[in-house]
């Protein structure tokens, strides 16, 4: 089924009114989502492209809220990128309650944030309140291998690079975790490990 198949089906129910509507966001938001491909059959289309798909389909009823689960989970990058714009421009006309594990797309389109854990809400805010409050409990430092071993089973390492026979590790933690330690600007990622990874003073989970 090709795009213009797609637009005949969805515009075969309703009121003449309807049907313009239909007509419209199709013929739209379809272009605009699908590009070039609109003479490709369906089966050919990529997840992204069927997820965009789904997305035209529910604003069929034009609603005021529009919840999306895990919607570029599984994307290559382009895909993933193409499709954070399609949401942020629809977020422009109408609440869009957005579920993700992939931090990177609450950065570039979310207005205010809601992090969960076990089922509760434990913060809320925009990006930069909530990464203003784990500010002094990011760290940077550049270790041998076998101290790294050390640290990973003691403290949050967010990330690992390898430089030669050390390795530099981005550290999550409300103390100084090694003697030259030094603290660097956090991220949204660190927030959410911080807030949901730790209790106290202590490690809550091996990441």
């Amino acid at each position: 089924m090709t795009y213009y198949e797609i637009k005949k089906v969805f515009s075969k129910k309703g009121s003449k009114v309807t049907l313009i509507f239909i007509f419209i966001v199709i013929s739209v938001v379809l272009s605009f989502i699908i590009g070039d491909n609109k003479y490709v059959n369906r089966k050919t289309y990529s997840g992204g492209m069927i997820r965009r798909i789904g997305i035209a389909q529910a604003l069929l009823n034009n609603p005021e809220i529009l919840i999306l689960d895990e919607p570029t989970a599984g994307l290559d990058p382009k895909e993933r990128v193409r499709f954070r714009n399609v949401i942020s421009s629809l977020g422009k006309n109408r609440m869009v309650l957005l579920s993700t594990h992939i931090v990177s797309d609450i950065d570039y389109i979310a207005d205010r944030i809601l992090i969960m854990k076990n089922g509760e809400l434990i913060q809320e805010g925009t990006e930069k309140e909530i990464t203003d409050k784990v500010e002094g409990c990011v760290w940077k430092c550049i270790v041998s291998e076998k101290e790294a071993g050390q640290i990973t089973s003691s403290f949050i390492v967010s990330n690992m690079r390898s430089r030669g026979e050390s390795v530099e590790l981005r550290i999550v933690s409300k103390r100084q975790p090694v003697v030259g330690a030094e603290n660097i600007e956090s991220t949204l990622e660190d927030a959410y490990l911080y807030h949901t990874q730790i209790t106290g003073e202590e490690k809550n989970a091996t990441l």
